[in-house]
């Protein structure tokens, strides 16, 4: 039998047991939006008025790797630590001057999991505190669009705005859409799609010289394909220097150079040979080097030659089509502008180990990346707009065409 006070004694207990699990559960969880609480005088609860808000949410695995970072409303940030999870290792910061934000000095690593503790007051000296661990957007689950021209780079009027990306994309409207183009000759730039992975820009005809071209990226969480989304947000810019276009004529084994409406120089070439004719069409430069090796192997020939040093050389297409240097001439052949001897490449006089005053290096050391070279007389076809940064051999209609947005 229970005496009275032992029942009252257990009742009591239990009641006291369930007052510790509610205090348990109440202390428990969080997120990357958290206020604490802090006592005042006469055991009231004053809670600190600041919002602290951490952009990548508590357990998320998909935050960005540039935007990432902690804002504060009502109060100021006085304290920010980010960590990569599990390990000591900092992520440097750096906090806005009215003590409002603070974010990563440095673009986070993909497929990465960051840890984030903040703390702030409000204007009565008021902590809130929050936290949140996350994980960035992976390399599986992201897309990233490698482009040219650089920023802050000087280019040819031909030099078009490249991007190809590492994987392909299916909502091209929604990726186009969010990279603009724009320049100070307020011409209109419009995107075209070569294929899944290669959107260029151009304006209907080459840039004006001088004018200051802006691209502005910004990708980052838009959906490439099905759970694949953008990493990039940035804003490049670059000139376009003098006007400057040359054409090679087949027929006459020449070049005319024309800088700004003017003939400043005629050259003698040799171009590709009745058996390895050099494309016709508006070729742009796309890569410079003083000196590089050719093989025939990597361009789909035998092994018919291989000259690891080939001076001022000028990349004209993928394929290996090259304006460059020519030092073993055959002296047994007719001089430069005679006859065309070449492989499918345009040859100018040089000599071995690119020094020297020759032809080539003045046409070397007098071009830009994005000058246009252009063939005519050729036996051969006109090279296909993806054949390097070829696309001013589409015509306007249907570049447009190719647009998505």
């Amino acid at each position: 039998m229970t005496t009275p006070d032992i029942a009252a004694r257990r009742k009591l207990g239990a009641c006291a047991a369930l007052m510790i699990g509610a205090l348990t559960l109440t202390a428990c969880g969080g997120s990357a939006n958290a206020e604490d609480d802090a006592k005042g005088g006469d055991d009231s609860v004053k809670t600190s008025v600041a919002k602290i808000a951490i952009s990548a949410k508590d357990g998320s695995t998909d935050a960005s790797i540039n935007s990432t970072g902690v804002k504060v409303s009502d109060g100021k940030l006085t304290d920010v630590k980010m960590t990569v999870a599990g390990s000591d290792q900092a992520v440097p910061g750096s906090l806005s001057s009215d003590g409002k934000a603070w974010k990563p000095k440095e673009q986070l690593e993909r497929g990465t999991k960051y840890q984030i503790s903040a703390t702030a007051k409000d204007t009565k000296g008021r902590t809130a505190a929050a936290n949140s661990i996350f994980t960035t957007v992976t390399t599986a689950n992201s897309f990233i669009g490698t482009y040219t021209p650089d920023n802050g780079t000087t280019v040819g009027v031909g030099m078009p705005v490249s991007f190809n990306f590492d994987k392909a994309i299916t909502n091209r409207k929604d990726v186009q859409s969010h990279i603009t183009v724009t320049s100070s000759s307020g011409q209109k730039v419009v995107g075209h799609w070569f294929n899944g992975q290669r959107l260029d820009f151009r304006p209907e005809e080459y840039w004006k010289a001088g004018s200051k071209v802006t691209m502005k990226i910004d990708l980052d969480g838009v959906e490439g394909t099905n759970g694949v989304y953008g990493v990039q947000k940035k804003t490049v810019t670059f000139t376009v220097g003098r006007s400057q276009v040359s054409t090679v004529d087949v027929n006459t084994q020449t070049m005319t150079v024309v800088r700004d409406g003017k003939t400043v120089k005629q050259i003698p070439i040799s171009a590709g040979s009745p058996e390895h004719t050099t494309y016709n069409g508006q070729m742009v430069i796309s890569e410079k080097f003083v000196q590089t090796r050719m093989n025939s192997r990597t361009v789909g020939l035998g092994g018919e030659y291989d000259i690891p040093d080939v001076p001022h050389a000028m990349r004209l297409t993928t394929s290996g089509t090259f304006i460059h240097g020519n030092y073993w001439y055959n002296k047994g052949n007719p001089p430069f502008g005679r006859q065309g001897t070449s492989h499918g490449c345009v040859g100018l006089a040089d000599v071995r180990g690119a020094g020297g005053s020759t032809p080539a290096k003045w046409f070397y050391d007098n071009s830009l990346i994005g000058d246009v070279v252009v063939v005519k007389n050729s036996p051969d076809k006109t090279v296909t707009p993806d054949n390097g940064l070829n696309g001013w051999n589409m015509d306007w209609s249907q570049w447009v065409a190719g647009s998505a947005s």
